[in-house]
């Protein structure tokens, strides 16, 4: 609390009133420092009366409502004042009252100035009113202000962001001197609409970049999935001689996250240890966040302790659970639930997804229903569509196929694909064909264009012998020209991200590598008895055929590449995009125990860690 004396005539001079407003950190000193300048008579001082609204509209401490009691009080507002109130207005949760203000100041004959569209412009974003602005937009070229780069890059953002990119290209072209902003604008603007590729021409064409330009181009790939260019242009960024910035490294890390890049991702984190970037929430949640998605839950758990308190929130607490989940630690899953919960983090509904989750993988049954029935009792949460697919994914998983039946029977909504194929996941799991078959056949109606669907039904025919049957399922999906993701596995090596496709030879060390591949292949007939299961394969090959098929799976090309070039001893690191397949899980395993590797593979749902001839699934996946 400021020392005011009323009755002291150096307190009521113009300087010490201004030096204390200047030194004003909060609302109540401001409100004391305000009561003292109406006392003494100096309200109404311009200078003073400019810098107390400024104040009072300020981000950091100010208060709006406040700040137009003050406004109010001044008789004759000048250009500034009246666009501090814009302003304050266009960035509350009422932008649309800066028009109102606008039209007062229109009324009052006060002059614009190249300050106040943007203003205003700002409010139009905020609340996406494109109308506004093509009124504004009309009114900057009335008023004379068409060749001010700052309205008319107030004016681009609107368009870019609001939606209209076309019409923000044509502003973009007719602006006479464009400087870095509007080029970083028009990069924004098309990443936004998902237009990645011209957003990277733009980049190209600039003049001058700046750590902006940089950093949202990075982010945009991020978002569209281009998780290896991301990384490849952070190598030009700094090339160019440019640092990286906490937006730009938090992008990184999702896309290490993404790819399953650890290396990158440790060398993003000793970046920010050595080049003293601020950990904020955001950057400490990222490293928690790639640290699990990479497979490596110790040092997940180091940066979930460096995290200070009020950055622990629900969102990285479920992050953490459900990281145990996915590498097949659910008993952890569930201790750190109840660890949130002596924490007074109340849980939400994703995170019961990533417990629950974590129940489905462990196989720990009794512990899904209670939590499932708490979500309604305890914690008032009405369970999704993705919570009853956990259970009954949970139930169908232990082989509880009739009481995941009854669960579907009794759900408050209609059951979709994501019901339908988990319990078709637990037939096939647990062999009944013939239900399988049934619900395999109704999703591939409910759900024609996901190429999953047929692949399951008719693997279960082929399972069952019905080869006439699965090749049909196949011949219709390929007449509906439905779209199959092809088998994809990276590892990345010294930096470098290698991909490979099922059956694919197109790498460089891809000779190299079938000869290591049927080195192996071979080794584990002779001292584990090997013999390719090719029962998921949906052909009625011949068996020769149906082995080299199997052999030539991405996941097998990833594993031989990483034994040829990694260090004996070290563990290898696979990132596959769908499930892994029976045969590559039991060849993974037997490579775990003959050549003593540790192999973590992260396919489509969960992480398997093979060690000495087993895995952290338990072989339920």
């Amino acid at each position: 609390m400021f020392a005011l004396k009323a009755e002291s005539p150096m307190q009521s001079t113009w300087a010490q009133t201004m030096s204390l407003l200047e030194n004003c950190s909060n609302m109540k000193q401001l409100k004391e420092i305000h009561a003292q300048m109406i006392r003494t008579g100096t309200a109404t001082e311009p200078k003073l009366a400019t810098k107390l609204l400024t104040l009072c509209t300020s981000p950091h401490f100010g208060d709006l409502h406040y700040a137009q009691r003050v406004f109010n009080g001044i008789s004759s507002p000048t250009t500034f004042m009246w666009n501090a109130m814009i302003r304050a207005y266009s960035n509350s949760n009422e932008p649309e009252l800066a028009f109102l203000l606008y039209r007062q100041m229109l009324s009052s004959s006060v002059p614009h100035n190249s300050y106040t569209f943007p203003f205003l412009l700002k409010a139009c974003r905020n609340f996406s009113a494109m109308s506004e602005a093509l009124q504004v937009h009309g009114l900057v070229i009335k008023l004379g202000f068409g060749s001010d780069v700052f309205a008319l890059n107030a004016l681009l953002h609107v368009y870019a962001l609001c939606g209209d990119i076309q019409y923000a290209r044509q502003l973009f072209d007719n602006i006479p001197e464009r400087d870095i902003v509007s080029w970083n604008i028009m990069i924004d603007g098309y990443i936004k609409s998902g237009d990645v590729k011209t957003a990277y021409g733009v980049f190209l064409d600039m003049p001058l970049k700046n750590v902006v330009s940089w950093t949202s181009l990075i982010s945009g790939l991020v978002e569209a999935g281009l998780n290896v260019e991301a990384l490849s242009l952070c190598h030009e960024m700094q090339n160019a001689g440019f640092e990286l910035d906490g937006v730009a490294i938090a992008s990184l890390l999702t896309a290490c996250a993404n790819l399953g890049a650890l290396d990158q991702g440790r060398w993003l984190h000793f970046y920010v240890l050595n080049n003293g970037v601020h950990v904020d929430r955001v950057i400490g949640c990222a490293l928690v966040n790639m640290y699990l998605k990479c497979g490596d839950m110790e040092e997940a758990l180091q940066e979930f302790g460096k995290l200070k308190g009020d950055q622990k929130d629900v969102y990285v607490w479920t992050a953490m659970i459900d990281g145990f989940a996915i590498h097949g630690r659910g008993v952890e899953a569930l201790e750190w639930f109840k660890r949130m919960l002596r924490e007074g983090i109340r849980p939400n509904s994703i995170t019961f997804t990533a417990v629950l989750r974590a129940c489905s993988y462990a196989g720990l049954v009794e512990e899904g229903k209670v939590l499932f029935e708490s979500m309604m009792s305890v914690y008032i949460l009405s369970p999704s569509i993705e919570h009853y697919g956990c259970m009954v994914d949970l139930l169908g998983r232990a082989g509880l196929l009739e009481e995941a039946k009854e669960l579907i029977k009794t759900m408050p909504m209609k059951p979709n694909a994501i019901i339908w194929g988990a319990l078709l996941k637990a037939c096939r799991i647990h062999r009944d064909f013939l239900v399988g078959g049934q619900i395999g056949a109704h999703l591939v109606e409910v759900d024609s264009d996901h190429s999953g669907r047929y692949i399951q039904l008719a693997t279960i025919l082929a399972a069952e012998g019905k080869w006439k049957e699965a090749a049909e399922v196949r011949l219709k999906m390929k007449n509906l020209r439905v779209p199959i993701p092809p088998g994809k596995s990276s590892i990345t090596l010294n930096g470098v991200v290698h991909e490979f496709l099922a059956g694919h030879q197109d790498h460089p060390q891809m000779e190299q590598i079938l000869h290591k591949l049927n080195q192996v292949v071979e080794r584990l007939r002779q001292h584990e008895g090997y013999e390719p299961a090719t029962k998921d394969l949906l052909l009625d090959l011949e068996n020769e055929a149906k082995e080299t098929a199997v052999a030539q799976h991405s996941e097998k090309l990833a594993i031989a590449f990483g034994l040829i070039n990694t260090k004996p001893g070290s563990t290898i690191r696979v990132v596959k995009n769908l499930r892994v397949c029976e045969d590559c899980h039991v060849v993974a395993k037997l490579i775990s125990r003959i050549y003593r590797r540790e192999i973590i593979m992260r396919d489509r749902v969960r992480f398997h860690h093979f060690r000495g001839g087993s895995c952290s699934c338990k072989d339920y996946w």
